[in-house]
């Protein structure tokens, strides 16, 4: 499809740069494909559901993957060097997004503080991966002392990181680290809110996708079939999967909490819907046409124009939908991005096709 479809005008006044307070505060948007927008909190999320249903977490940890250092090499000054990690390729190897990436090759060292790197692959698109002189925990606590926490570049451009952002960033409910971008409809969650979805009969599991810094990456391409989706490491194991199979079989549904939740399900999903244990990485790119098989609704945050998310939930809940929803969001005041309000969509007719 031509990615300009997903093009929509969205005011600098929409981006937030803080989330709401407290986190459950925020506004949430339910969309029902022929059915009337309906303008709701968050904390009006359980009652948008039914008992039975089951709400599945993102539990990723997010890491302070920016690292910034110098190039170094004999008798040339040191450059100054910013990379993002992105995904984990071994225990002591990170692949990365690297500015500015031209004048990086192969067997260059990069110095952060005490941790040392080596450009060991150049590809595309300013990305490297780097070798580093430590590997497993070790290399994990160095990059915790050099690193900060990498605020997505529409917060990041327009304010510096603070220590309000290492909790603001982060959901209640993370456990795994290894993410360097924040599962963003989580961030909503309170442990009063999480009470309140179990009060309500509501189930909460819990998969690991890790997410990548390649979410933040523009789709230079003018039409889907050219953009590459970068590939994230994900795990579903064998007992959430049966529990969720048992909640479909008893006639409730599956609510992904966020697009990384969707995207592991699907990918961990048979052409029937069944879900299996996964482990390993997913580079699923949903477009309208796709043809949903695990998940029945979905929490999310709202998303940048031309983005692969924007076109995810265009297939999840129709693209004529989603763009007026959109439309309806700008002009109520709705906020934008990671620190902004949610929408729960529920499935359109496009979202079946074949």
């Amino acid at each position: 499809m031509r990615v300009d479809l997903f093009d929509f005008d969205l005011p600098e006044s929409c981006i937030a740069l803080r989330p709401a307070e407290p986190r459950d505060a925020g506004r949430l948007l339910v969309v029902r494909p022929g059915d009337a927008l309906a303008d709701c909190s968050v904390r009006d999320l359980p009652g948008a559901l039914r008992a039975g249903d089951a709400l599945v977490f993102n539990d990723t940890r997010v890491i302070p993957a920016r690292l910034i250092g110098v190039r170094t090499r004999p008798g040339a000054p040191g450059q100054r060097t910013e990379v993002m990690l992105h995904l984990r390729e071994a225990p002591a190897r990170w692949r990365a997004f690297a500015r500015p990436a031209k004048r990086l090759t192969v067997g260059d060292a990069l110095q952060f503080g005490d941790l040392r790197a080596t450009v060991v692959e150049k590809g595309e698109a300013g990305e490297i991966v780097l070798d580093f002189d430590r590997a497993g925990p070790d290399l994990d606590a160095q990059i915790a002392l050099e690193g900060a926490l990498p605020l997505p570049p529409y917060i990041a451009g327009k304010r510096p990181t603070d220590a309000r952002d290492t909790t603001d960033y982060q959901t209640v409910y993370a456990r795994h680290p290894g993410a360097v971008a924040a599962p963003t409809a989580g961030l909503h969650f309170s442990d009063d809110l999480l009470a309140a979805i179990d009060a309500a009969g509501l189930q909460r599991h819990h998969v690991t996708l890790h997410v990548g810094a390649g979410t933040f990456l523009p789709v230079k391409a003018d039409d889907t079939e050219g953009h590459r989706m970068h590939a994230e490491i994900g795990i579903l194991d064998a007992e959430t999967a049966a529990a969720l199979n048992a909640v479909r079989a008893a006639g409730g549904r599956i609510v992904a909490v966020g697009t990384t939740a969707l995207r592991l399900l699907e990918s961990a999903a048979s052409s029937a819907g069944t879900l299996s244990a996964f482990s390993g990485p997913t580079d699923i790119f949903i477009t309208p046409g796709y043809r949903f098989r695990a998940v029945d609704a979905l929490v999310t945050n709202f998303h940048l124009p031309r983005s692969t998310l924007f076109m995810l939930v265009s297939a999840f809940s129709g693209l004529d939908t989603m763009r007026a929803a959109y439309a309806h969001a700008i002009r109520s005041g709705y906020r934008f991005y990671s620190y902004g309000d949610a929408s729960l969509l529920f499935p359109g007719p496009r979202a079946d096709m074949p």
